[in-house]
């Protein structure tokens, strides 16, 4: 019974990933509430959908309404947040913030988008910073704690990104010939498929489901 009555706290909604697992989960009759936190409001309405406007950096003080479920989607970039600093507090901070702020809400499985090659040892300022994030999360009790890492994500963004415009046609076109399957760019769509898909199967513990997996799971 308590599949039909789950309710859901997402983050990172306005993003690639977070637009398509929110229609994901706005559509998915096991949800009876979904809970967006964001820094704005979305330009949408639906009945189980209730927007929260909020400061990541104070997040530790907010109560948010008890759920079963959370959804990080929450990232940046470095040329877009403007320093490392200011990517780290995206990626790194408000990530743990909104983990924080739901196990203080009951939540029992967190689901978070990271990256491929995500390692808190890793030279890769970006990929440390993941890893560090991962780390963290890993820390914090939860009964599920399931970490996505996709490969470089294919979709239409909201924001011009010139370089990466550039990999993803080119990465489309060679898609078929890349392998293993694993390193292949993934589509954001799938990727959110995916998260739903492991949150209605998540075991007990931490599961890192690379983006092999998540093309299999998001089809």
């Amino acid at each position: 019974m308590e599949t039909q009555t789950r309710t859901a706290l997402v983050t990172g909604a306005s993003g690639l990933v977070g637009g398509f697992l929110l229609d994901a989960l706005l559509e998915d009759s096991r949800y009876r509430e979904v809970h967006s936190l964001g820094r704005r409001p979305l330009p949408r309405q639906h009945p189980k959908l209730v927007q929260h406007t909020v400061d990541f950096a104070r997040l530790g003080s907010e109560t948010l309404p008890p759920a079963q479920d959370a959804f990080c989607c929450l990232g940046t970039t470095i040329k877009k947040a403007g320093s490392q600093e200011a990517f780290r507090a995206v990626d790194h901070d408000a990530v743990l913030a909104f983990a924080s702020a739901a196990k203080k809400a009951g939540v029992q499985r967190f689901l978070v988008v990271t990256a491929l090659g995500a390692d808190a040892r890793s030279r890769v300022f970006y990929n440390r910073v993941k890893g560090e994030a991962e780390e963290a999360l890993k820390g914090m009790g939860f009964e599920s704690l399931v970490i996505l890492q996709p490969s470089l994500l294919l979709g239409d963004r909201a924001e011009s990104r010139p370089g990466e415009h550039v990999a993803i046609v080119a990465s489309r076109v060679l898609a078929p010939l890349l392998r293993p399957l694993a390193s292949r760019p993934i589509e954001a769509r799938t990727v959110a498929r995916a998260m739903v898909a492991l949150a209605h199967s998540a075991p007990q513990g931490v599961k890192v489901a690379p983006s092999g997996e998540l093309h299999r799971l998001g089809r």
